[in-house]
Protein backbone atom coordinates (compact mmCIF):
# COMPACT_ATOMS: atom_id res chain seq x y z
CA UNK A 1 0.00 0.00 0.00
CA UNK A 2 1.32 3.59 -0.85
CA UNK A 3 1.72 6.24 2.07
CA UNK A 4 -1.72 7.82 1.45
CA UNK A 5 -3.45 7.15 5.03
CA UNK A 6 -7.13 6.91 3.17
CA UNK A 7 -7.63 3.68 1.58
CA UNK A 8 -10.46 5.02 -0.04
CA UNK A 9 -7.70 7.00 -2.48
CA UNK A 10 -5.50 4.28 -3.75
CA UNK A 11 -3.36 6.61 -6.11
CA UNK A 12 -0.21 5.40 -6.42
CA UNK A 13 0.93 2.17 -8.78
CA UNK A 14 1.74 0.09 -5.47
CA UNK A 15 -1.70 0.16 -4.77
CA UNK A 16 -2.82 -1.73 -7.55
CA UNK A 17 -1.74 -5.76 -8.50
CA UNK A 18 -2.10 -5.59 -12.61
CA UNK A 19 -1.78 -3.12 -15.24
CA UNK A 20 -2.95 -2.92 -18.59
CA UNK A 21 -2.12 -0.36 -21.11
CA UNK A 22 -4.63 1.45 -22.86
CA UNK A 23 -3.83 3.17 -26.49
CA UNK A 24 -5.57 6.77 -25.79
CA UNK A 25 -7.47 8.07 -29.21
CA UNK A 26 -7.92 10.70 -31.00
CA UNK A 27 -11.85 10.41 -30.52
CA UNK A 28 -11.27 10.03 -26.63
CA UNK A 29 -10.22 13.99 -26.38
CA UNK A 30 -13.26 15.94 -26.20
CA UNK A 31 -13.28 19.85 -27.22
CA UNK A 32 -11.04 20.93 -24.06
CA UNK A 33 -8.24 19.24 -25.49
CA UNK A 34 -8.46 16.26 -23.01
CA UNK A 35 -9.74 13.12 -22.51
CA UNK A 36 -13.34 13.50 -21.59
CA UNK A 37 -14.75 12.12 -18.27
CA UNK A 38 -17.08 9.81 -19.63
CA UNK A 39 -14.31 8.11 -21.65
CA UNK A 40 -12.62 7.06 -17.88
CA UNK A 41 -15.37 4.52 -17.91
CA UNK A 42 -15.11 3.22 -21.01
CA UNK A 43 -11.05 2.56 -19.72
CA UNK A 44 -12.35 0.86 -16.37
CA UNK A 45 -14.94 -1.78 -17.85
CA UNK A 46 -12.50 -2.41 -20.89
CA UNK A 47 -9.92 -3.23 -18.16
CA UNK A 48 -12.20 -5.10 -15.65
CA UNK A 49 -13.45 -7.23 -18.19
CA UNK A 50 -10.17 -8.03 -20.57
CA UNK A 51 -9.32 -9.52 -16.69
CA UNK A 52 -12.48 -11.62 -16.27
CA UNK A 53 -12.33 -12.64 -19.95
CA UNK A 54 -8.82 -13.64 -19.69
CA UNK A 55 -8.14 -14.90 -15.75
CA UNK A 56 -11.60 -15.91 -15.17
CA UNK A 57 -12.62 -17.79 -18.22
CA UNK A 58 -15.27 -15.49 -18.86
CA UNK A 59 -16.84 -16.25 -22.12
CA UNK A 60 -18.57 -12.59 -22.66
CA UNK A 61 -20.95 -14.30 -26.10
CA UNK A 62 -22.40 -17.45 -24.38
CA UNK A 63 -21.62 -17.84 -20.71
CA UNK A 64 -24.77 -17.94 -18.42
CA UNK A 65 -23.86 -15.87 -15.81
CA UNK A 66 -22.50 -12.46 -16.44
CA UNK A 67 -21.59 -9.46 -14.17
CA UNK A 68 -23.60 -6.29 -14.86
CA UNK A 69 -22.54 -3.20 -13.95
CA UNK A 70 -24.62 -1.32 -11.18
CA UNK A 71 -22.76 1.89 -10.06
CA UNK A 72 -19.48 3.32 -10.95
CA UNK A 73 -17.37 6.07 -9.41
CA UNK A 74 -14.22 8.23 -10.84
CA UNK A 75 -11.67 10.89 -8.99
CA UNK A 76 -10.07 12.79 -11.11
CA UNK A 77 -6.65 14.27 -10.45
CA UNK A 78 -5.11 15.10 -13.53
CA UNK A 79 -5.60 15.57 -17.15
CA UNK A 80 -4.54 12.92 -19.88
CA UNK A 81 -5.02 13.53 -23.60
CA UNK A 82 -4.70 11.75 -26.88
CA UNK A 83 -1.68 10.82 -27.70
CA UNK A 84 -0.55 9.43 -24.02
CA UNK A 85 0.07 6.06 -23.12
CA UNK A 86 -1.61 5.23 -20.24
CA UNK A 87 -2.18 1.84 -17.86
CA UNK A 88 -5.64 0.87 -15.79
CA UNK A 89 -4.34 -0.44 -12.46
CA UNK A 90 -7.19 -3.29 -11.52
CA UNK A 91 -7.51 -4.46 -7.15
CA UNK A 92 -10.58 -6.02 -5.57
CA UNK A 93 -11.81 -3.72 -3.38
CA UNK A 94 -14.68 -5.99 -1.91
CA UNK A 95 -15.35 -9.67 -2.93
CA UNK A 96 -19.04 -10.32 -1.73
CA UNK A 97 -21.68 -13.67 -2.56
CA UNK A 98 -22.50 -11.96 -5.91
CA UNK A 99 -20.50 -9.05 -6.31
CA UNK A 100 -17.36 -7.34 -6.39
CA UNK A 101 -16.13 -3.44 -6.30
CA UNK A 102 -13.23 -3.06 -8.26
CA UNK A 103 -10.42 -0.36 -7.69
CA UNK A 104 -9.22 1.02 -11.04
CA UNK A 105 -6.60 3.73 -11.46
CA UNK A 106 -5.30 5.23 -14.64
CA UNK A 107 -1.67 6.43 -14.54
CA UNK A 108 0.33 7.92 -17.45
CA UNK A 109 2.83 5.19 -18.67
CA UNK A 110 5.82 5.33 -16.06
CA UNK A 111 4.24 7.75 -13.43
CA UNK A 112 3.92 6.52 -9.94
CA UNK A 113 0.49 8.69 -9.43
CA UNK A 114 -2.64 8.34 -11.06
CA UNK A 115 -4.70 10.77 -13.16
CA UNK A 116 -7.56 9.07 -12.20
CA UNK A 117 -9.25 6.21 -9.65
CA UNK A 118 -12.32 5.05 -9.12
CA UNK A 119 -14.92 2.27 -7.99
CA UNK A 120 -16.49 -0.11 -10.37
CA UNK A 121 -19.31 -2.48 -9.01
CA UNK A 122 -20.58 -5.84 -10.83
CA UNK A 123 -23.38 -7.93 -9.72
CA UNK A 124 -23.10 -11.58 -11.30
CA UNK A 125 -26.66 -12.62 -12.61
CA UNK A 126 -28.31 -15.40 -14.52
CA UNK A 127 -28.52 -13.92 -18.14
CA UNK A 128 -31.71 -16.44 -18.70
CA UNK A 129 -33.14 -15.32 -15.26
CA UNK A 130 -31.81 -11.74 -15.46
CA UNK A 131 -31.17 -12.23 -11.01
CA UNK A 132 -27.78 -12.07 -9.08
CA UNK A 133 -26.36 -15.74 -8.48
CA UNK A 134 -22.85 -16.77 -6.78
CA UNK A 135 -19.95 -15.69 -8.56
CA UNK A 136 -19.04 -18.40 -10.82
CA UNK A 137 -15.94 -20.40 -9.09
CA UNK A 138 -13.71 -19.80 -11.80
CA UNK A 139 -14.21 -16.10 -11.91
CA UNK A 140 -14.01 -16.01 -7.69
CA UNK A 141 -10.80 -17.56 -7.84
CA UNK A 142 -9.32 -15.20 -10.45
CA UNK A 143 -11.16 -12.21 -8.46
CA UNK A 144 -9.20 -13.28 -5.31
CA UNK A 145 -5.89 -12.63 -6.82
CA UNK A 146 -6.44 -8.92 -7.20
CA UNK A 147 -7.82 -8.50 -3.61
CA UNK A 148 -5.83 -6.27 -2.12
CA UNK A 149 -4.77 -6.99 1.85
CA UNK A 150 -5.42 -4.09 4.70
Amino acid sequence: MSDNKAIDKPIARSDYKLFYPITTRWMDNDIYGHVNNVTYYSYFDSAVNRYLIEKGGLDIQNAPVVGYVVNSSCSYLSGIAYPDEIEAGLRVNKLGNSSVTYGVGIFKQGEDTACAFGDFIHVFVNRAENKSVPIPAEIRSALEQLVMAP
